[in-house]
């Protein structure tokens, strides 16, 4: 009976701290529970979100993506070089963004599931790879004049919602269909809890592998797009750290570093989460330099929640 109720506790804790944190600020500090605030808050942790969306697949499947930023910074430069006024419509910059963090993803896959070098290893070395590939693009320079229109990604409305947060919500309603209503979803939860048995019930590994680290950096590579369009530049060295934010939103809302657990949901409250204590805090004027100390622990101790969880 104790670990029924230990179960729920576990599955329902994500959105629980969500909520108390929520009322901690609101308490900290007045504007915090604003509508405009909300707003904010939300558009500011798409980025994060769809990054964390795509390593949550990875981390499923036992892996995990160092070359998040670096896919981002490389993916908004390629389509910012396409997104100049009069030059391409519209689709032509977001489908080279997206193709270019799909094909990264699919480098970090084949390599990942061909050589058997762990994934900490190669996507370490992919994060070098495409931030070199986003300075060489760039010429090491920002990449300005962007259309009206894909400037309207990041910056524009409909119906008074900020677009980012509309392609957020798209994006988790893909993601969440994926991962929990379809077969490659249970092949990828297999995956992470025990791969020698994934592949004796005659689950192709590999396969799972490499649409796991593809849709990883697609995702990396929609994020990219959102930021170029939102900050209306390309950023060659946009991007740095990104990749522990997502890890940590996805680590937070439940996702073990040892394989095989995690939900889309719990992905988004994580997110969310690190977006919330952000905003308070800057709210209330403390610096950057703790706000990183904080995030710091906030991880180490989403981690070591994960590692009681498994020994209890």
């Amino acid at each position: 009976m104790k670990n029924i109720k230990f179960a729920n506790l576990g599955q329902y804790g994500i959105i629980i701290a969500f909520v108390l944190i929520c009322m901690l600020m609101a308490v900290l500090h007045p504007s915090f529970l604003t509508l405009s605030n909300m707003r904010v808050i939300l558009t500011q942790v798409s980025i994060n979100t769809l990054l964390a969306f795509g390593v949550t697949f990875v981390i499923i499947t036992g892996g995990i993506d160092l070359s998040l930023g670096s896919v981002l910074a490389v993916s908004g430069i390629v389509a910012a070089l396409l997104a100049h006024p009069d030059s391409y419509p519209l689709v032509v910059p977001i489908a080279a963004g997206i193709g270019t963090g799909l094909l990264v993803g699919a480098f970090n896959g084949l390599v990942i599931t061909k050589s058997k070098v762990p994934p900490f290893i190669v996507t370490l070395a992919t994060m070098t790879i495409a931030r070199g590939l986003a300075l060489i693009f760039s010429k090491g320079r920002p990449v300005s004049n962007l259309s009206d229109s894909f400037n309207f990604i990041g910056g524009g409305q409909i119906a008074g919602i900020p677009f980012p947060i509309i392609i957020l919500i798209i994006t988790f309603v893909a993601c969440g269909l994926l991962l929990h209503k379809t077969t490659w979803g249970r092949y990828m939860y297999a995956v992470g809890g025990n791969e020698l048995a994934a592949k004796a019930s005659g689950i192709n590994v590999g396969k799972v592998k490499m649409l796991v680290y593809t849709l990883c950096g697609g995702l990396a590579g929609l994020a990219g797009i959102l930021l170029t369009s939102r900050i209306t530049t390309g950023q060659p060295n946009a991007g740095i750290g990104f990749e522990l934010d997502a890890i940590a939103a996805a680590i937070i809302g439940g996702a073990s570093t040892s394989g095989g657990t995690g939900t889309i949901v719990g992905t988004l409250f994580g997110a969310l989460i690190i977006g919330v204590i952000s905003n308070g805090l800057d709210l209330m004027n403390v610096s950057s330099y703790y706000q990183l100390v904080i995030k710091g622990f906030i991880i180490v101790s989403a981690v070591v929640l994960d590692s009681l969880n498994k020994d209890s």
